[in-house]
């Protein structure tokens, strides 16, 4: 059945004002100091990252996997929540929040989609109003503990482009707006008949008309915004 209207946004750096990984990993490493031994690990992905192909999805596996491995869902969920809870009071964009709230009124179907895991990435597109998410998934062990690798393909550049088609297969838009702020988003972004690049740079977007460029920058926070924005 053909929607009207399909939204669908990019979280870190579009919806955020920062990354979220590091921050979600940081953030439980602080508060859990014995871990902390795991970081210079860490590294040794690093160095393979550099010298063989600069695989995002790797690296971001064996980060998770080096540092959060072993966690229970029940650990990293209860952290999650709060993290959630840090990033809708501190580290949104107001322009976001106002135009996720304008798509959200005019009853457009909003999908989340993002390279970030989805240890954190459902409870964010939860609490923002959003329909369905898509985010890069990770793998656990039998025990119920963490193991961190993706057990999905990394929801970035050629990956989040073929997303999208799916998306637009299955929902057969009359208008679909999409919404990302790396040159990675490009591809997707002309998939869709109005697509806004947040924070990128203007010339980027040469031979791209349906592709808009914006800047987005005051802080917002749901509390705040929400009465005015109808979230």
């Amino acid at each position: 059945m053909a929607e009207s209207t399909l939204a669908i946004f990019d979280l870190d750096g579009t919806i955020t004002r920062h990354d979220t990984l590091w921050p979600f990993i940081r953030g439980y490493l602080l508060r859990h100091p014995q871990r902390w031994w795991r970081l210079p690990l860490c590294l040794a992905s690093l160095l393979r990252y550099f010298t063989a192909g600069r695989d995002r999805g790797a690296l971001k596996g064996a980060v998770i996997h080096l540092t959060l491995g072993g966690l229970t869902r029940a650990e990293l969920d209860g952290w999650a929540a709060r993290f959630t809870q840090q990033v809708l009071r501190t580290g949104l964009y107001a322009e976001a929040i106002t135009c996720i709230a304008a798509h959200r009124r005019a009853q457009a179907h909003l999908v989340l989609l993002s390279a970030s895991p989805d240890l954190y990435v459902p409870m964010i597109a939860t609490a923002l109003g959003f329909d369905e998410c898509i985010c890069s998934e990770v793998r656990w062990q039998k025990d119920g503990t963490l193991d961190g690798a993706l057990a999905s393909a990394n929801r970035r550049g050629a990956e989040k482009t073929r997303c999208v088609r799916l998306l637009l297969s299955e929902h057969q838009p009359l208008l679909a707006h999409a919404y990302g702020n790396s040159r990675a988003d490009l591809d997707h972004l002309r998939l869709v008949s109005a697509g806004t690049y947040v924070n990128g740079r203007p010339q980027d977007l040469q031979d791209l008309p349906s592709v808009r460029a914006v800047i987005w920058s005051s802080p917002g926070d749901v509390g705040t915004l929400a009465a005015a924005a109808g979230l």
